[in-house]
């Protein structure tokens, strides 16, 4: 249980948080946040991989009732949802936003005001989804909110492919890591996601995450306020690699690791181009990935 909690980014403090800013706006033009590393100038108008620019892109802002529980509470998750994403997944699930672009550009200065709506609005906690190629602006809307009372955790949900250089820049600021584990194996990365890379690079992030913030520690109400929480889409045909994520988790990470390993895949986006993934996924595959996470001995299932 955790009592007393302080976020991290308030003991981090404003001159810290904006000095974290400009350091990951650097990286941000020519652009190196993401492990692409496609060097878009993006402070000159190009996109890249991600196909945003410079500015903070969103699709939509408000209390989310769908989230974990330990997020959820009675008051929701704060949810930022950013429009794009440095992945490339053809089954993704919200791909208006990540693949078609929906969203508009806003300014800091609206996204830090947005942070302190949702606050006012009784959320648990800040919860930005798909983070990593719009970082640089996140983290200087957060220095403005601190500074204008912002007390509430704040969550990094991310797919996962995120470079150790980037999370280190982190280090302080985010007190819940929520990273998708989505492939073990390269060929389905390389297929699924068009990033061959993403086994290797998602291992090495959730270790820095948990280097960071450790295990998940919830407060007297069931509300989490720091830690890891891995998220885990089973996938039809075992395209996932569950067993192999499950071992990494329990012998590399922690065995206290929550994970959610979840059911609800469905043919989304261009899913259907793929034989493999193009049906919904079987009961038996949801729960043989269940039995597989108990024989590793993770125990947190949410």
């Amino acid at each position: 249980m955790a009592e007393n909690f302080t976020p991290a980014y308030l003991k981090l403090g404003s001159r810290a948080l904006r000095a974290r800013g400009d350091q990951l706006a650097e990286m941000a033009s020519p652009c190196r946040l993401c492990p692409r590393e496609c060097g878009a100038l993006r402070k000159e108008g190009e996109t890249g991989y991600c196909r945003t620019g410079f500015a903070p892109m969103v699709s939509s802002i408000h209390p989310h009732f769908g989230e974990e529980a330990c997020l959820v509470g009675k008051g929701g998750s704060g949810t930022v949802f950013l429009t794009n994403c440095s992945l490339g997944c053809l089954f993704c699930q919200n791909s208006d936003i990540s693949h078609l672009g929906k969203g508009r550009s806003i300014t800091i200065q609206e996204l830090a005001d947005s942070l302190m709506a949702l606050q006012d609005l009784g959320c648990h906690n800040i919860n930005f989804v798909t983070p990593s190629h719009q970082v640089h602006a996140i983290v200087k809307a957060i220095a403005l909110a601190a500074e204008r009372g912002l007390t509430l955790p704040l969550v990094y949900n991310t797919g996962g492919y995120d470079p150790v250089p980037t999370l280190g820049l982190l280090d302080g600021i985010f007190d819940i890591y929520m990273p998708d584990l989505k492939f073990t194996g390269t060929g389905p990365a390389m297929t699924l996601a068009d990033a061959p890379d993403y086994p290797d690079a998602v291992k090495r992030a959730i270790l820095e995450m948990h280097r960071q913030v450790g295990d998940l520690v919830l407060d007297k109400r069931g509300i989490a306020v720091r830690g890891l929480l891995v998220r885990h889409l089973v996938l039809p045909s075992g395209l996932a690699g569950s067993d192999e994520a499950f071992r990494f988790l329990a012998e590399k990470v922690s065995r206290d690791t929550w994970l959610n390993v979840m059911a609800q895949y469905r043919p989304c986006y261009r899913a259907a181009e793929i034989p493999a993934i193009g049906r919904l996924l079987d009961r038996q595959e949801y729960l043989a990935a269940l039995s597989l996470a108990r024989k590793h001995g993770l125990g947190r299932l949410d």
